[in-house]
Parts: structure tokens; C-alpha cells; sequence
């Protein structure tokens, strides 16, 4: 059971340059509900009252029973963009546009036996067959050591939790009827379709 999704905020900096946002000099966390995460659907299912919602492809690690990373897999973090802008310009949290329900779809996991083995992979979103997003974790602003160790030093984690370690550029909207393809070189891979 996935209690808590604690997730990272600009970890790739063309991401963060691309929604005009300073690279942090600290990993930046959010949470999203546990509740919120889909495992291995086909569907994604867009509330009713969201106006744009926003793919945000990741690797997504789960902490096991030594809250040690046993597993990965592709994650989505869903956002919806209008609210999300408007309750930042005024300071408010954005819970509302990162947490509604089925906005953390996931791919089937895969064993992790060495973080050294998640250090260079291509995470790929392709929708309607064209490439969306396309990243390297070699690329990320903070490491995998030091989001498990700044994760579980800062957060009350659980074993069953999972860390969503940034997306790279290109995030935009989806609609109803797209189809997303997801990969992660090597590792895995995930079709949903958008309804």
C-alpha cells in the first residue's frame, strides 16, 4: 500500500527553466496523496472541473520495509497547470492541482538491486506517437542518495512509499483520447489512454 508520494520539484533544469523557475540550491518536495496513485491502468480519468491538466513523466522509487529502494517504476505526475499557476501567484499551496484523485498513474514496478543501475537511463513520453518528453537521469540536479537521505531525514517516510525524482523538459497538456507511451529505456514501459 502507497501511503504518501513524496514528490520532486525542479530536478531537471530545463524543466525549471521552461516554467520559469530558479533551479533550487535543496531538493524542493511536495506531497502527493497516496490515495492518488493508479498502479498499471489503462486509463487515465481527467476530473470534471480541471481546465488543463499537464503530463510530468518520472521514475518513481519505493522505499521497502528498511525504507531502502527495492523497486521503480514510470510515473505521472498529473497537474493541473491554471490552478496550479493561480495558487502559487498568490502564495497559497498547491495541493488541489497536484492531488486529486488518479493524478499519480503508475507503470508495473521493476526490481532495483543497485542505484548505480538507475544512473543513465532515457525516460520517454511519447503521445499520439509523438516524443513529448525525453530525459536522462544522468541529468538530474540531485542525485538518488540524496533525495532517499534528504526524504527520509525531513519526512515521517513508510515502508510502501514511493519518491517521484523530477521530470525532465517538455510537459504540456493532454487530452481526452491521447494515447501516452512511457519508457524507461531498459526497464519498463506503459500505455495509457486518456479518457
Amino acid at each position: 500500500m502507497i501511503q504518501n508520494i513524496w514528490a520532486v520539484g525542479r530536478n531537471y533544469a530545463d524543466h525549471a527553466k521552461e516554467l520559469g523557475n530558479d533551479v533550487p540550491a535543496e531538493p524542493m518536495l511536495f506531497l502527493k496523496a497516496g490515495s492518488s496513485a493508479t498502479l498499471a491502468a489503462k486509463e487515465i480519468h481527467l476530473p470534471e472541473w480541471a481546465g488543463e491538466i499537464h503530463h510530468e513523466v518520472e521514475l518513481a522509487l519505493q522505499f521497502d520495509e528498511n525504507l531502502q529502494i527495492d523497486e521503480a517504476c514510470i510515473a505521472l505526475d498529473l497537474t493541473e497547470r491554471n490552478k496550479q499557476n493561480q495558487l502559487k501567484s498568490k502564495g497559497h499551496p498547491w495541493t488541489l492541482a497536484k492531488s486529486f484523485k488518479q493524478s499519480c498513474p503508475l507503470s508495473s514496478f521493476f526490481a532495483v538491486g543497485d542505484l548505480e543501475e538507475l544512473k543513465n537511463l532515457e525516460i520517454i513520453l511519447k503521445i499520439n506517437g509523438e516524443i513529448r518528453q525525453k530525459g536522462n537521469t544522468a541529468h538530474m540536479i540531485f542525485g538518488y542518495e540524496k533525495l532517499i537521505d534528504f526524504v527520509r531525514q525531513h519526512f515521517p517516510v513508510v515502508p510502501g512509499d514511493l519518491l517521484l525524482t523530477g521530470t525532465p523538459a517538455g510537459v504540456g497538456p493532454i487530452r481526452s483520447g491521447d494515447i501516452l507511451e512511457a519508457e524507461i529505456t531498459g526497464k519498463t514501459k506503459h500505455t495509457w489512454i486518456v479518457r
